[in-house]
Formats: structure tokens, sequence, C-alpha cells
């Protein structure tokens, strides 16, 4: 069983608030206006979408932004894919680096963007192309902040894997970690890589 679920924002507020691009409101007015859904806390919301604004000369699809919530335990779905035309938003479980994690307590304690240091950057990512790797089927991120401007170097990617899974989760009480990547289960790859496609953004922040 997957741990993902999916609520619809209240299109009138979703509209109203301007989240979509024709609305042209600020990120930090549409942010008030939408409820917290999914566990999407709506300070990460707020801040994810004053974001989305900030980079939109480099992220050209704005139907969807992924939001992973640093702040929230690993066997938490915590990785929330938002539709901007219509506030759907599913959540979904994704690892974060072993070095953001030393002791592999299923929190994350730090960043960075220091290459080797196999930790989770924060930030805005717009995703790439796809490709075939060590982990299968994955897609590129290009980080757009100073935060995670070595993403591309570092091979921070979009991929799946074994440890992320709900019957991790509940044995272990976490999922595993990655080397930095943002690695969903196998379950929920198909439909990462075909909602997020190329030239979206991913915000990744602990706040």
């Amino acid at each position: 069983m997957a741990l993902s679920a999916g609520h619809a924002l209240s299109r009138r507020n979703f509209l109203a608030a301007g989240v979509l691009g024709a609305a042209g409101l600020a990120a930090g007015e549409a942010s008030a206006a939408i409820p917290a859904t999914n566990g999407l806390r709506p300070e990460l919301l707020q801040r994810a979408l004053q974001s989305f604004n900030a980079h939109r000369g480099r992220v050209p699809q704005r139907d969807l932004i992924a939001i992973a919530d640093f702040a929230q335990a690993s066997r938490l779905p915590r990785f929330h894919l938002v539709n901007t035309v219509n506030g759907r938003t599913t959540s979904l479980l994704v690892s974060h680096g072993r070095g953001s994690d030393p002791a592999h307590t299923g929190f994350l304690s730090r960043f960075s963007n220091r290459d080797g240091s196999l930790a989770s950057s924060a930030g805005a990512y717009v995703t790439g192309d796809t490709y075939y790797g060590k982990h299968g089927r994955s897609r590129r991120l290009i980080g757009l902040d100073p935060t995670n401007s070595n993403a591309e170097t570092r091979g921070i990617v979009l991929h799946s894997a074994w440890y992320v899974s709900p019957q991790v989760a509940a044995n272990t009480g976490k999922i595993g970690r990655s080397e930095g990547c943002f690695a969903v289960s196998e379950h929920d790859l198909e439909q990462v890589m075909a909602r997020l496609g190329s030239g979206r953004m991913i915000y990744a922040d602990k706040v």
C-alpha cells in the first residue's frame, strides 16, 4: 500500500489567492488563503510559492510544484505534489541524504551544498531530462539557489529506491537515506515522473 493521498484545496480560495499565474498576486497573498492539506504546512507553502514566483523565468512549466518538507519525519508522506490549477495535492514518501542525518534518526538535522557531503540541499530546483543510471529511471535536477547550486555537479537527482516504502517506514519507524537525492518509492516513481516532468519546480526546506 502506497503512502499517498490526494485532497483538493478550495478552488475558490486557490483562484482568489492568485496561485494561478494569470491572477498575478504575490506568493505571500496566495498562501494566506490556502489551508494546510495532507500535512502541507502553511509556512512552508508560503515560502515555496515565493520561490516559485522569484524563479518564474527559469521554471517554464507552471502547472505543478513539488514541495519537500524536511522538517517532518522521514516515515511521513512529506513530498507534496501541488496542482496549481485546481489545488489538488498528493503527498508521498521521500528520502533525505545520509549526510543530513548521520545517526539515522529519521529526521534531517542539516543541509549542505558541499560536494561529498552526502546531504540534502535546501532551495528551489528545476527538473531536467530523464536518464537511466545506477538507480534506474531518474530525472536530473538543476539547483536555482546558492544553497543548492552544486546539485548538478553532485549528481543530485530524482529516482526511486527500495528503502523508501510504507513497509520500511512501518517496520523501522523511518525510511532509508540517499546520498542527497530525492528518492521516492518504486511504486510512486511512475506517477512522479509523469507529473513532475521537465521544466517544473521542486522546493525543499525545513521551516
